[in-house]
């Protein structure tokens, strides 16, 4: 009777391990350096852009393909990679009256929360610390692609991400005024971040 009552209650537990819904697939991912950009600009003069770019990105992130809501992130931009293709002015923009990369050397995003989940894409509410100074931001993310396998067989997604701070928020206030009239630098910068991802610890 007991050897019964045990097998009975192996089964029960069997039947209820099936009906547990399978544990997501690809949750854990790294950025793939080689494959991600943070671009920036900002008004020059007040009539023209100042392109630039920060080409050393790492980071990790959680991610449950086809369920964005599950989307967490960690960026680590190193801010002395910063690009503007003319080396006066990065180095300008690596010294205190910007970046001061010597004392602050990385940039951060850390995210917080998901919101406004759409077919388009969604908003990563997170962090961003820029020279020691964290402000929240809502980073827009779109072009989310579906998971595909490299040439050695990594799982592998993509997605485009922007969002607009304010440098003065992050302590960054050097200008100058011009003759005739307005300022050198805008206040604005628009970044964008086009991000590639590899399942963490996929062989190939």
């Amino acid at each position: 009777m007991n050897r019964k009552i045990r097998r009975m209650g192996w089964a029960l537990a069997a039947l209820l391990w099936l009906s547990l819904p399978s544990p997501a697939i690809g949750e854990d991912w790294t950025v793939d350096p080689t494959h991600t950009m943070v671009n920036f600009k900002s008004r020059y003069v007040m009539i023209s852009w100042v392109r630039g770019r920060f080409p050393t990105v790492k980071g990790e992130v959680f991610y449950v393909p086809g369920k964005p809501e599950t989307a967490k992130a960690q960026i680590l931009i190193d801010a002395a990679s910063i690009d503007t293709q003319h080396e006066r002015r990065d180095t300008h923009l690596k010294s205190p009256d910007f970046l001061e990369v010597e004392k602050h050397p990385t940039i951060t995003f850390t995210s917080k929360r998901v919101q406004n989940v759409r077919k388009e894409g969604f908003e990563l509410v997170g962090d961003l610390t820029i020279r020691g100074v964290t402000k929240e931001v809502v980073l827009k993310v779109e072009d989310l692609s579906q998971v595909t396998k490299d040439h050695r067989g990594r799982p592998r997604v993509a997605a485009s991400g922007a969002a607009t701070i304010n440098r003065h928020d992050f302590g960054v206030s050097w200008n100058r005024l011009l003759d005739a009239g307005g300022v050198m630098v805008g206040d604005e910068v628009h970044i964008n971040i086009d991000l590639q991802l590899v399942k963490k610890g996929a062989a190939g």
